[in-house]
């Protein structure tokens, strides 16, 4: 089990895309949480096997068909034991 922190930059708020990340990271069997930050990009917290998490971050890399995903930034992270994957609709303290 692995643990990593996405930001996924660029059209990525308006476009459906933390709704599109659940459905598939419920999908895929990741567990974690997803929410737009101040910025305009996209924060996601995601836990899986490595296997899962590389399969994850590909689909990231396109999202929903209305966004434009012009970056994305990986950092590695210290797992959280999630049981679900949740999307945070307001910026509250996570």
């Amino acid at each position: 089990m692995k643990h990593i922190n996405i930001k996924v930059i660029g059209k990525v708020q308006g476009v459906f895309f933390r709704t599109s990340t659940k459905a598939v990271a419920d999908q895929m069997g990741v567990k974690g949480k997803v929410k737009n930050e101040k910025d305009g990009s996209l924060l996601i917290e995601a836990e899986a096997e490595q296997a899962v998490l590389d399969m994850f971050v590909e689909w990231c890399h396109e999202g929903p068909e209305k966004a434009k995903v012009e970056s994305i930034e990986i950092i590695e992270g210290e797992v959280q034991n999630y049981s679900n994957f949740v999307v945070i609709k307001k910026n509250l303290l996570w």
